[in-house]
Protein backbone atom coordinates (compact mmCIF):
# COMPACT_ATOMS: atom_id res chain seq x y z
CA UNK A 1 0.00 0.00 0.00
CA UNK A 2 0.95 3.46 -0.75
CA UNK A 3 -0.23 7.08 -0.15
CA UNK A 4 -0.94 7.90 -3.69
CA UNK A 5 -3.11 4.27 -3.59
CA UNK A 6 -6.75 5.40 -4.81
CA UNK A 7 -9.47 5.31 -2.50
CA UNK A 8 -12.84 5.58 -3.26
CA UNK A 9 -15.05 6.71 0.06
CA UNK A 10 -17.90 7.83 -1.70
CA UNK A 11 -21.29 5.79 -0.59
CA UNK A 12 -19.05 4.48 2.15
CA UNK A 13 -21.61 6.20 4.95
CA UNK A 14 -18.28 8.61 5.31
CA UNK A 15 -18.95 12.03 6.08
CA UNK A 16 -16.70 14.20 4.62
CA UNK A 17 -17.37 12.79 0.74
CA UNK A 18 -21.28 11.48 1.42
CA UNK A 19 -22.20 14.67 3.51
CA UNK A 20 -20.43 17.06 0.96
CA UNK A 21 -23.58 18.17 -1.24
CA UNK A 22 -25.94 18.10 1.27
CA UNK A 23 -23.63 21.12 3.77
CA UNK A 24 -21.63 22.68 0.68
CA UNK A 25 -23.86 21.96 -2.05
CA UNK A 26 -20.88 20.47 -3.71
CA UNK A 27 -21.85 18.08 -6.19
CA UNK A 28 -21.02 14.48 -4.88
CA UNK A 29 -19.54 13.20 -8.12
CA UNK A 30 -17.47 15.79 -9.71
CA UNK A 31 -16.27 17.49 -5.83
CA UNK A 32 -13.99 17.55 -4.23
CA UNK A 33 -13.79 16.79 -0.37
CA UNK A 34 -11.32 18.91 1.79
CA UNK A 35 -13.12 19.82 5.35
CA UNK A 36 -13.63 17.34 7.85
CA UNK A 37 -10.46 16.36 8.92
CA UNK A 38 -9.72 12.53 8.16
CA UNK A 39 -7.36 11.02 5.91
CA UNK A 40 -8.37 9.53 2.87
CA UNK A 41 -5.67 7.03 3.82
CA UNK A 42 -6.04 3.19 5.22
CA UNK A 43 -4.32 3.21 8.97
CA UNK A 44 -1.16 0.94 9.44
CA UNK A 45 -1.77 -2.74 8.47
CA UNK A 46 -1.14 -3.64 12.30
CA UNK A 47 -4.46 -1.65 13.22
CA UNK A 48 -6.46 -3.26 10.44
CA UNK A 49 -4.70 -7.02 11.59
CA UNK A 50 -5.73 -6.41 15.32
CA UNK A 51 -9.52 -5.89 14.08
CA UNK A 52 -9.36 -9.19 12.15
CA UNK A 53 -8.10 -10.95 15.32
CA UNK A 54 -11.34 -9.46 17.56
CA UNK A 55 -13.82 -10.58 14.43
CA UNK A 56 -12.56 -14.26 14.31
CA UNK A 57 -13.91 -15.27 17.58
CA UNK A 58 -16.93 -14.16 16.69
CA UNK A 59 -18.15 -12.79 20.27
CA UNK A 60 -18.21 -8.92 20.92
CA UNK A 61 -18.17 -8.64 24.89
CA UNK A 62 -17.11 -6.65 27.89
CA UNK A 63 -13.69 -5.92 27.57
CA UNK A 64 -11.91 -6.84 30.24
CA UNK A 65 -7.98 -5.94 30.59
CA UNK A 66 -6.92 -2.54 29.33
CA UNK A 67 -3.62 -2.64 30.74
CA UNK A 68 -1.66 -3.43 27.29
CA UNK A 69 -3.74 -0.45 26.20
CA UNK A 70 -2.51 1.73 28.61
CA UNK A 71 1.14 0.76 28.36
CA UNK A 72 0.92 1.36 24.52
CA UNK A 73 -0.06 4.75 25.52
CA UNK A 74 3.36 5.04 28.02
CA UNK A 75 5.06 3.93 25.21
CA UNK A 76 4.01 5.98 22.74
CA UNK A 77 4.58 9.24 24.58
CA UNK A 78 8.05 8.54 25.75
CA UNK A 79 9.44 7.45 22.56
CA UNK A 80 7.61 10.02 20.54
CA UNK A 81 7.43 12.86 22.52
CA UNK A 82 9.61 12.25 25.78
CA UNK A 83 6.97 12.10 28.44
CA UNK A 84 6.95 9.67 30.78
CA UNK A 85 3.27 9.19 31.77
CA UNK A 86 2.07 6.98 34.75
CA UNK A 87 -0.84 4.12 33.38
CA UNK A 88 -3.35 5.82 36.35
CA UNK A 89 -3.22 9.28 34.95
CA UNK A 90 -5.38 8.19 31.38
CA UNK A 91 -8.74 8.30 31.27
CA UNK A 92 -10.28 7.38 27.74
CA UNK A 93 -13.48 9.50 26.71
CA UNK A 94 -15.51 8.58 23.54
CA UNK A 95 -12.81 11.13 21.26
CA UNK A 96 -11.60 14.33 22.15
CA UNK A 97 -14.44 16.55 21.70
CA UNK A 98 -16.31 14.49 24.46
CA UNK A 99 -12.92 14.99 25.99
CA UNK A 100 -13.40 18.62 25.66
CA UNK A 101 -16.87 18.31 27.09
CA UNK A 102 -15.80 16.55 30.14
CA UNK A 103 -13.41 18.66 31.13
CA UNK A 104 -15.92 21.57 30.79
CA UNK A 105 -18.75 19.48 32.98
CA UNK A 106 -15.84 18.83 35.46
CA UNK A 107 -14.16 21.87 36.27
CA UNK A 108 -16.42 24.66 35.58
CA UNK A 109 -19.99 25.83 36.26
CA UNK A 110 -22.93 27.27 34.19
CA UNK A 111 -22.05 30.52 33.48
CA UNK A 112 -18.56 30.60 33.83
CA UNK A 113 -16.32 31.59 30.96
CA UNK A 114 -13.60 29.48 28.87
CA UNK A 115 -11.17 31.04 27.41
CA UNK A 116 -10.20 30.24 23.38
CA UNK A 117 -7.57 31.75 21.30
CA UNK A 118 -9.30 32.14 18.37
CA UNK A 119 -9.55 31.27 15.59
CA UNK A 120 -9.77 27.90 16.66
CA UNK A 121 -11.24 24.08 16.13
CA UNK A 122 -14.96 24.97 16.24
CA UNK A 123 -15.72 21.83 18.15
CA UNK A 124 -14.23 23.87 21.59
CA UNK A 125 -17.06 26.42 21.04
CA UNK A 126 -19.86 24.44 20.35
CA UNK A 127 -19.40 22.28 23.60
CA UNK A 128 -18.56 25.08 25.47
CA UNK A 129 -22.08 27.00 24.78
CA UNK A 130 -24.09 23.56 24.44
CA UNK A 131 -23.23 22.74 28.14
CA UNK A 132 -23.99 26.74 29.53
CA UNK A 133 -20.88 28.30 29.58
CA UNK A 134 -19.31 31.38 27.98
CA UNK A 135 -16.64 31.46 25.12
CA UNK A 136 -14.44 34.15 25.82
CA UNK A 137 -12.23 34.82 22.65
CA UNK A 138 -8.82 35.81 22.86
CA UNK A 139 -7.93 36.90 19.34
CA UNK A 140 -4.79 35.66 18.11
CA UNK A 141 -2.34 38.40 16.05
CA UNK A 142 -2.08 37.25 12.36
CA UNK A 143 1.63 38.56 11.81
CA UNK A 144 2.76 38.45 8.35
CA UNK A 145 0.92 35.27 8.01
CA UNK A 146 2.11 33.72 10.73
CA UNK A 147 -0.08 33.33 14.38
CA UNK A 148 1.27 34.81 17.59
CA UNK A 149 -0.30 35.36 21.09
CA UNK A 150 -0.79 38.78 22.45
CA UNK A 151 -1.14 37.86 26.29
CA UNK A 152 -0.76 41.82 27.51
CA UNK A 153 -4.51 42.20 25.18
CA UNK A 154 -5.74 38.89 26.33
CA UNK A 155 -5.14 40.31 30.11
CA UNK A 156 -7.76 42.93 29.85
CA UNK A 157 -10.17 40.86 28.22
CA UNK A 158 -10.54 38.58 31.14
CA UNK A 159 -13.02 40.07 34.14
CA UNK A 160 -12.42 37.14 36.50
CA UNK A 161 -15.14 34.86 35.81
CA UNK A 162 -13.11 32.31 33.90
CA UNK A 163 -12.71 29.20 35.27
CA UNK A 164 -10.61 27.26 32.24
CA UNK A 165 -8.13 27.66 29.08
CA UNK A 166 -8.27 25.28 26.13
CA UNK A 167 -5.12 25.79 24.22
CA UNK A 168 -5.22 23.52 20.92
CA UNK A 169 -1.41 22.46 20.18
CA UNK A 170 -0.41 22.26 17.22
CA UNK A 171 -2.64 24.63 16.06
CA UNK A 172 -5.87 23.98 14.33
CA UNK A 173 -6.58 25.79 11.75
CA UNK A 174 -3.48 27.70 11.42
CA UNK A 175 -1.00 24.83 11.27
CA UNK A 176 1.22 26.61 14.44
CA UNK A 177 4.06 24.39 16.15
CA UNK A 178 4.29 26.72 19.45
CA UNK A 179 7.21 27.43 20.65
CA UNK A 180 8.40 26.56 24.53
CA UNK A 181 8.62 30.36 25.31
CA UNK A 182 4.91 30.68 24.07
CA UNK A 183 3.65 27.56 26.12
CA UNK A 184 5.84 29.06 29.16
CA UNK A 185 3.57 32.29 28.48
CA UNK A 186 0.18 30.14 28.13
CA UNK A 187 1.11 28.66 31.37
CA UNK A 188 1.90 31.95 32.84
CA UNK A 189 -1.23 33.12 31.72
CA UNK A 190 -3.78 30.66 33.28
CA UNK A 191 -1.51 30.40 36.60
CA UNK A 192 -2.32 34.42 36.65
CA UNK A 193 -5.87 34.01 36.23
CA UNK A 194 -6.07 30.91 38.28
CA UNK A 195 -7.24 29.24 34.86
CA UNK A 196 -7.46 25.14 34.79
CA UNK A 197 -5.34 24.70 31.78
CA UNK A 198 -6.86 21.86 28.93
CA UNK A 199 -4.25 21.28 26.04
CA UNK A 200 -5.45 19.64 22.91
CA UNK A 201 -2.60 17.72 21.53
CA UNK A 202 -4.44 15.46 19.22
CA UNK A 203 -2.06 16.91 16.03
CA UNK A 204 0.67 16.35 18.20
CA UNK A 205 2.42 13.12 16.00
CA UNK A 206 1.47 15.28 12.42
CA UNK A 207 4.44 17.51 13.23
CA UNK A 208 6.82 18.99 9.58
CA UNK A 209 10.66 18.48 9.13
CA UNK A 210 12.49 21.55 10.78
CA UNK A 211 9.43 21.89 13.95
CA UNK A 212 9.30 20.13 17.22
CA UNK A 213 6.30 20.17 19.15
CA UNK A 214 6.73 20.71 22.89
CA UNK A 215 4.55 18.78 25.40
CA UNK A 216 2.64 21.16 27.47
CA UNK A 217 3.25 18.51 30.36
CA UNK A 218 7.28 19.18 30.28
CA UNK A 219 6.76 23.25 31.39
CA UNK A 220 7.75 23.66 34.60
CA UNK A 221 5.20 25.13 37.21
CA UNK A 222 2.13 23.96 35.72
CA UNK A 223 1.37 20.68 36.37
CA UNK A 224 -1.59 21.18 39.27
CA UNK A 225 -3.44 22.86 37.13
CA UNK A 226 -3.11 20.81 33.54
CA UNK A 227 -4.54 18.73 31.86
CA UNK A 228 -3.21 16.96 28.71
CA UNK A 229 -5.77 15.69 26.10
CA UNK A 230 -4.18 13.17 23.16
CA UNK A 231 -5.63 10.84 20.68
CA UNK A 232 -4.66 8.26 18.35
CA UNK A 233 -7.49 8.93 15.72
CA UNK A 234 -6.05 12.20 13.87
CA UNK A 235 -2.42 10.29 13.59
CA UNK A 236 -3.61 6.97 12.17
CA UNK A 237 -6.93 7.91 10.53
CA UNK A 238 -9.35 6.07 12.82
CA UNK A 239 -11.50 8.72 13.82
CA UNK A 240 -14.31 6.46 13.66
CA UNK A 241 -13.36 4.25 16.61
CA UNK A 242 -14.37 7.71 18.62
CA UNK A 243 -11.33 7.19 21.37
CA UNK A 244 -9.26 9.79 23.53
CA UNK A 245 -7.25 10.13 26.53
CA UNK A 246 -7.42 12.75 28.91
CA UNK A 247 -4.06 12.05 30.86
CA UNK A 248 -3.93 14.55 34.47
CA UNK A 249 -0.71 14.01 36.36
CA UNK A 250 -2.50 16.45 39.45
CA UNK A 251 -4.21 13.81 42.10
CA UNK A 252 -6.88 16.44 42.74
CA UNK A 253 -7.86 17.56 38.89
CA UNK A 254 -7.62 13.44 38.62
CA UNK A 255 -10.44 12.56 41.35
CA UNK A 256 -12.82 15.58 39.89
CA UNK A 257 -12.77 14.12 36.66
CA UNK A 258 -13.02 10.54 37.74
CA UNK A 259 -16.04 11.67 39.68
CA UNK A 260 -17.70 13.08 36.86
CA UNK A 261 -16.94 9.89 34.47
CA UNK A 262 -18.41 8.08 36.90
CA UNK A 263 -21.17 10.07 37.22
CA UNK A 264 -22.05 9.63 33.83
CA UNK A 265 -21.46 5.80 32.79
CA UNK A 266 -18.81 6.46 30.89
CA UNK A 267 -16.75 3.58 29.59
CA UNK A 268 -14.82 3.18 26.21
CA UNK A 269 -15.28 0.38 23.70
CA UNK A 270 -13.17 -2.24 23.03
CA UNK A 271 -12.79 -1.66 19.22
CA UNK A 272 -10.98 1.30 20.20
CA UNK A 273 -8.80 0.60 22.75
CA UNK A 274 -7.71 -2.25 20.26
CA UNK A 275 -6.75 -0.25 17.20
CA UNK A 276 -5.37 2.29 19.54
CA UNK A 277 -2.75 -0.47 21.28
CA UNK A 278 -2.06 -1.67 17.35
CA UNK A 279 -1.54 2.40 16.06
CA UNK A 280 0.82 2.85 18.86
CA UNK A 281 3.71 0.06 17.75
CA UNK A 282 7.00 0.22 16.12
CA UNK A 283 4.96 -0.23 13.21
CA UNK A 284 2.80 2.56 14.01
CA UNK A 285 5.85 4.82 14.41
CA UNK A 286 7.21 3.78 10.96
CA UNK A 287 3.63 4.34 8.86
CA UNK A 288 3.84 7.83 10.80
CA UNK A 289 6.91 8.76 9.71
CA UNK A 290 6.28 7.58 6.25
CA UNK A 291 3.09 9.90 6.49
CA UNK A 292 4.91 12.98 7.50
CA UNK A 293 7.00 12.92 4.65
CA UNK A 294 4.07 12.26 2.17
CA UNK A 295 2.04 15.15 3.58
CA UNK A 296 4.74 17.58 3.19
CA UNK A 297 5.01 16.68 -0.57
CA UNK A 298 1.53 17.44 -0.15
CA UNK A 299 1.98 20.93 1.56
CA UNK A 300 4.82 22.15 -0.40
CA UNK A 301 2.58 21.47 -3.84
CA UNK A 302 -0.85 22.83 -1.97
CA UNK A 303 1.26 25.96 -0.86
CA UNK A 304 2.89 26.50 -4.21
CA UNK A 305 -0.21 26.44 -6.52
CA UNK A 306 -2.10 28.63 -3.28
CA UNK A 307 0.30 31.16 -3.38
CA UNK A 308 0.85 31.31 -7.07
CA UNK A 309 -2.56 33.08 -7.16
CA UNK A 310 -2.75 36.69 -6.74
CA UNK A 311 -4.73 37.68 -3.41
CA UNK A 312 -4.42 34.09 -1.70
CA UNK A 313 -2.20 33.29 0.93
CA UNK A 314 -1.29 29.50 2.68
CA UNK A 315 -0.41 30.23 5.82
CA UNK A 316 2.81 27.86 6.16
CA UNK A 317 2.11 24.67 7.73
CA UNK A 318 4.15 23.85 10.76
CA UNK A 319 1.99 21.09 11.81
CA UNK A 320 -1.23 18.94 10.67
CA UNK A 321 -2.47 18.47 7.33
CA UNK A 322 -5.24 21.58 7.56
CA UNK A 323 -4.25 24.11 5.49
CA UNK A 324 -5.90 27.86 6.22
CA UNK A 325 -5.88 29.78 3.16
CA UNK A 326 -6.51 33.39 3.44
CA UNK A 327 -8.69 35.35 0.59
CA UNK A 328 -8.89 38.67 1.88
CA UNK A 329 -5.88 39.82 -0.51
CA UNK A 330 -8.59 39.68 -3.34
CA UNK A 331 -10.66 42.26 -2.20
CA UNK A 332 -13.99 40.17 -2.52
CA UNK A 333 -16.49 39.36 0.49
CA UNK A 334 -16.54 35.98 1.66
CA UNK A 335 -19.66 35.08 0.27
CA UNK A 336 -17.48 35.71 -3.70
CA UNK A 337 -15.02 33.97 -2.57
CA UNK A 338 -16.45 31.12 -0.84
CA UNK A 339 -19.04 30.70 -4.11
CA UNK A 340 -16.14 30.51 -6.30
CA UNK A 341 -14.52 27.52 -4.53
CA UNK A 342 -17.43 26.31 -4.09
CA UNK A 343 -19.63 26.35 -7.34
CA UNK A 344 -16.89 27.01 -9.81
CA UNK A 345 -13.92 25.02 -8.42
CA UNK A 346 -16.17 22.40 -6.61
CA UNK A 347 -14.35 22.24 -3.55
CA UNK A 348 -15.82 21.98 0.18
CA UNK A 349 -13.50 23.49 2.68
CA UNK A 350 -14.64 24.51 5.93
CA UNK A 351 -15.95 27.90 6.38
CA UNK A 352 -13.51 30.21 8.64
CA UNK A 353 -16.34 32.03 10.74
CA UNK A 354 -16.83 28.65 12.30
CA UNK A 355 -13.60 28.97 14.21
CA UNK A 356 -14.15 32.34 15.85
CA UNK A 357 -12.86 36.17 15.54
CA UNK A 358 -10.24 36.48 12.95
CA UNK A 359 -11.90 33.01 10.08
CA UNK A 360 -13.85 35.49 8.18
CA UNK A 361 -11.42 35.88 5.43
CA UNK A 362 -10.38 32.28 5.49
CA UNK A 363 -11.14 29.00 4.08
CA UNK A 364 -9.41 25.58 5.79
CA UNK A 365 -8.78 22.68 3.21
CA UNK A 366 -7.91 18.82 4.26
CA UNK A 367 -4.49 17.94 2.30
CA UNK A 368 -4.70 14.70 3.42
CA UNK A 369 -5.76 13.24 0.40
CA UNK A 370 -3.94 11.03 -2.50
CA UNK A 371 -1.63 13.56 -4.36
CA UNK A 372 -3.81 13.51 -7.42
CA UNK A 373 -6.45 15.07 -5.86
CA UNK A 374 -4.09 17.97 -4.18
CA UNK A 375 -2.88 18.69 -8.26
CA UNK A 376 -6.67 18.61 -9.20
CA UNK A 377 -8.09 20.70 -6.25
CA UNK A 378 -5.25 23.24 -6.90
CA UNK A 379 -5.82 23.22 -10.44
CA UNK A 380 -9.23 23.84 -9.90
CA UNK A 381 -8.74 26.96 -8.02
CA UNK A 382 -5.96 28.66 -10.00
CA UNK A 383 -8.77 28.73 -13.12
CA UNK A 384 -11.51 29.81 -10.54
CA UNK A 385 -9.37 32.59 -9.77
CA UNK A 386 -8.28 32.73 -13.05
CA UNK A 387 -9.17 36.32 -13.75
CA UNK A 388 -6.89 38.00 -10.99
CA UNK A 389 -3.66 36.04 -12.67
Amino acid sequence: MTFDDPIERRGTNCSKWDKMEQIYGVPAEEGLAMWVADMDFRPPQAVSDALRGMLDPGIFGYYGDDSGYRRAICWWMETRHGWQVDPSWIFTTHGLVNGTGMCVDAFTDPGDGVVLFTPVYHAFARVITSAGRRVVECPLVDEDGRYRMDFAAYDEILDGSEKLLVLCSPHNPGGRVWTREELEGVAAFAKRHDLVLVSDEIHHDLVYPGHTHTVMAHIDGIADRLVMMTATTKTFNIAGSHSGNVIIADESLRARFAARMAGLGLSPNSFGLVMAEAAYSPEGAAWVDDLMLYLDGNRKLFDAGINAIPGLRSMPLEATYLSWVDFSGTGMGREEFTARVEKAAKIAANHGPTFGTGGESFLRFNIATQRARVQEAVARLQDAFSDLQ
